[in-house]
Parts: C-alpha cells; structure tokens; sequence
C-alpha cells in the first residue's frame, strides 16, 4: 500500500497543536523528529548510543504524518495548511514552517517509528515503552506501554514529562483523576498505574479516542474509562486531581469549570503552557487555586495548584 507522507518543519512551540490536526484530519500515524528529545534522552543514558551529529540545539521541529494514499487524501493538504496557518489565532508561533509530501511504501511507514522510539523513563518511576521492545523493569518502576504506528505522544515532550513528574507524587491510592485533552492517554494510564481508583480520559478528537482506548487496553486497564467531552462538558461528580495538558488559552478558558470540578482540596496540573504565557496563566488561576509549584522545561510551564 502507498502512502503520502506530509512533512512538516515547525516550531516546538506548535508541535502538539500541528500533531493534533494531522489526527483530526485522519492520519494514520506521525512521527515527531524534536532534536532536544534526542539530547534529552542522551543526556539521560537511557540509550546505549545516539548519533552526536543528531544532537543539536533547535528550536525546529519535523512532523510527518502518513496518510493512505487516495483520491481525496489530496483534497486534505490544503485543509491542514489553513488549519497549521490558523493556530497564529491561538497567539502560538509556528516558525519557518515549511510543508513537504513524498509518497512512501508500508515497510518505509513502519520502520520509521523504530528509528525515533526507544524505551525511556520519566521521573523516578515512570518508563514509556514502545510494544516492539523487551524491558526487564526495576522493582517499583511503573511500565506504560504504547503501541506503534499510533498518536505516539511519546512523554518525551517537556509538557508531558514536567505533567508526570507532579502526577507521581500527588495521585493518591483511591483517587479520582480527571485527564481533560487526553491525546493518547499516556497521563490516565499513569494516574491508574499510580493508584488512582477511577479515570476519566476526555477529548473531543475522534482520532485520539480512539488511540487512548487501544492504549488503555494495550496496558490491561479496567478503571480508566474514554468519554468524548468538550472540555469538561460530559464529566460528572467531582475529581480529586484534574489534569490538562493543552494550551494556555485553553486552560485559562476552563479555569473556573475545573474549580467547580474538583473536590474541596482538590489538585490542579496544568501545562501546554509557552513561557510567553505564563504570566496569564497564573494569573487565571490565582483566582480560584493556591499555586503550590511551577516547573519549566526548555520553553515550557507547568503548574500544579490546590483549590481554594
């Protein structure tokens, strides 16, 4: 089967808005080539070898999502250049964006995710793995298992990493978690792995349902449950800890609806923040929440508080 492959070069301010509407539009998978996850990830020793002429400094991301090659698959590359182009709206800035399309063949597709994806561990407990390779874990460590030629949303993101890093030390035995924007569900899977009793996984993008659920089955999980929701919406009774990992229009936006969501006490995580923004954020959120933490990775924010 022949597939056409959209290339995009962006900036990691854009990534995971660009990764979002490759999957609204019906991508069968992406790939995100982000030399600071490269240096990251060398910098860690979690791999035994990375090339030093991919590890570079960049503020340049490369996104190729793989399409199946159609009559009407042409008529979407103008649908994403107009979408990619619409995100200058939500204030994020999307670099020299250029935009390529190459067709390739199955094999071409399939090994370019074992090219960019190794197993790697966040925080103290956390390992992502990809389903194609062996891992022996260490006694306590929490294995989240993803599986290829998905919306990979591979936690090596800095919103996705500094979102686990507050999640293991906050999600309490019993808790009951609410993951507004799920994506892939990488952070329920976490939330469940951590002890929380009951999650709710919610985003509006069909596509990323779809991938969360098959994640949530891939990691054998009978307490997470997929809702389509905007935002909040379809959520009902209250969270113990509420977590979003959008963008800060977003989260200011739903700032007072996760307030009324949460529990007296109640935890809020919230990233997908540039640093630009940062100030916005907080502001938004003083209204309602005590802030008890601010992390910041590379040009990114999170922000942990406690309901007032």
């Amino acid at each position: 089967m022949k597939w056409l492959e959209v290339k995009i070069t962006t900036s990691v301010e854009a990534e995971e808005a660009i990764t979002n509407i490759m999957h609204e539009v019906g991508a069968g998978g992406v790939v995100i080539e982000d030399p600071n996850d490269l240096k990251m990830l060398n910098d860690s020793n979690e791999w035994d070898y990375v090339d030093p002429d991919m590890i570079v400094d960049s503020d340049k991301v490369v996104i190729s999502a793989y399409f199946p090659l159609t009559p009407s698959t042409i008529d979407k590359l103008s649908i994403i250049k107009d979408r990619i182009i619409g995100l200058k709206e939500y204030n994020l800035d999307i670099g020299d964006f250029t935009f390529e399309t190459t067709e390739v063949d199955d094999e071409d597709w399939a090994n370019s995710w074992k090219k960019y994806y190794k197993t790697f561990k966040i925080g103290k407990r956390v390992v992502i793995k990809p389903s194609w390779e062996d891992y022996d874990p260490e006694e306590n460590e929490i294995v989240v298992e993803l599986d290829p030629g998905m919306a990979f949303g591979t936690g090596s993101h800095e919103t996705t990493k500094m979102c686990i890093e507050f999640l293991e030390d906050n999600v309490k035995s019993g808790d009951t978690v609410f993951d507004v924007g799920c994506g892939t569900g990488i952070l329920s899977i976490v939330s469940s792995k951590l002890g929380a009793k009951k999650v709710f996984a919610v985003d509006v993008d069909e596509v990323a349902l779809k991938v969360a659920s098959l994640n949530v089955k891939l990691n054998k999980l009978d307490n997470v449950e997929v809702l389509k929701s905007d935002l909040l919406k379809e959520l009902s009774g209250e969270a113990d800890l509420i977590v979003v990992n959008i963008i800060a229009d977003i989260i200011i936006k739903a700032t007072f609806d996760i307030h009324e969501k949460l529990k007296e006490n109640g935890l809020f995580i919230s990233s997908g923040i540039i640093k630009d923004r940062k100030d916005d954020v907080l502001n938004a959120i003083s209204e309602y929440f005590d802030v008890i933490d601010v992390k910041e990775d590379g040009e990114w924010v999170a922000i942990l508080s406690r309901k007032k």
